[in-house]
């Protein structure tokens, strides 16, 4: 197999099934070409989140019609491709499972490089797609429902991790509060919804978690006991509460210490530039408050679009393409893993 890593814009199908979305996504270089995604996320609301037997059951039949899809619309052949690049940790494993033994296949019977990605590096690897004369160094907010960590990027080989959580990620504590208060799965918007529904100041008082201390890492398991023992309090008292009050409350101690810590990280690298990945980065909140704070400072602030923020393709096809670069391929006892290191990468020989 003749493999060009210098090619300057090569063609990567991307392939992600580590949760609820079954999705696949062609880049040539860093522009994206397609973006498909099916997901069963209505269907997993019924359960009041994610059931990974459902998950892995769509993944299964979805997953062919998916990456068609994302081929066709993206006007190449099959044989256009490059590489194939695939989520193979962390996740869900049976989920993980459906789209490695697919993409394994797939590369094998087209005669095609195969890429292992690493989900948390496809979500630092989403803000290339936006903005695509990005360069290292760079301090990272990375937040969704499985991780919560800052990270510094001093090329794009390696990632330094600074800090995360010690209990709940926040996308985990923005799902339990939603449940708490009434509100179905997924939690983050249905929480922005709730909140919308007030006048959006945190009138309940909040902690926050490590704030002072405790460097880079934090705890949500604390703030999201608060927000149980008070709506759990007012209930046993028969008083009445506002949930939108909650909802803004928790939000603010969730979100707010993200963004200090994220700035002081920054300060302390010396770097002037900070991207955001994670489903949480879709957060409207988080956002607007992430934007107002690198204006301050005169930094330049990468976030991708809210659909390359939650679990998508394009990300994990821009990690690969990174990869591809580095001449990293897997081989095809490339395995699924339910638990791996935030900044792990995986080359032939290390399946």
């Amino acid at each position: 197999m003749q493999i060009d890593i210098h090619k300057e814009n090569p063609i990567i199908l991307g392939i992600e099934t580590s949760c609820d979305e079954t999705a696949a996504a062609v880049i040539c270089g860093r522009k994206i070409l397609s973006d498909e995604i099916a997901s069963s996320a209505k269907t997993q609301a019924l359960f009041g989140g994610v059931v990974p037997e459902i998950a892995s059951r769509m993944h299964t039949d979805e997953i062919a019609s998916v990456v068609d899809n994302a081929i066709k619309k993206a006007g190449i052949t099959y044989e256009d491709i490059d590489a194939v690049a695939v989520t193979y940790g962390a996740g869900l494993l049976g989920a993980l499972l459906v789209g490695v033994s697919f993409a394994k296949s797939f590369a094998y019977a087209l005669g095609k490089p195969l890429i292992a990605v690493n989900h948390i590096r496809g979500h630092l690897a989403a803000a290339y797609l936006v903005a695509t004369e990005l360069k290292p160094p760079f301090v990272t907010l990375l937040c969704s429902g499985g991780h919560t960590a800052i990270l510094y990027t001093p090329d794009e080989t390696r990632e330094e991790v600074l800090g995360g959580t010690l209990d709940d990620a926040v996308g985990e504590a923005y799902d339990k509060v939603a449940r708490v208060l009434g509100l179905s799965y997924p939690g983050g918007p249905n929480i922005e919804r709730c909140i919308a529904e007030g006048d959006g100041k945190p009138v309940v008082p909040m902690p926050k978690m490590l704030k002072g201390g405790g460097g880079y890492d934090f705890s949500y398991s604390g703030l999201k006991t608060a927000v149980i023992n008070y709506c759990h309090a007012k209930q046993q008292k028969g008083e009445a509460y506002s949930k939108a009050d909650v909802a803004a409350s928790f939000q603010c101690a969730a979100i707010d210490v993200l963004v200090e810590k994220t700035m002081t990280a920054a300060a302390e690298k010396g770097v002037t530039t900070v991207t955001a990945g994670g489903g949480v980065a879709a957060n409207g909140y988080l956002r607007r408050r992430l934007q107002e704070e690198c204006a301050k400072r005169g930094y330049t602030l990468v976030l991708p679009e809210k659909r390359y923020c939650t679990d998508n393709a394009a990300m994990i096809a821009s990690e690969g393409l990174i990869q591809y670069r580095l001449g990293n391929f897997a081989g095809l006892d490339l395995n699924a893993k339910a638990s791996i290191p935030l900044s792990a990468t995986l080359k032939k020989g290390d399946c």
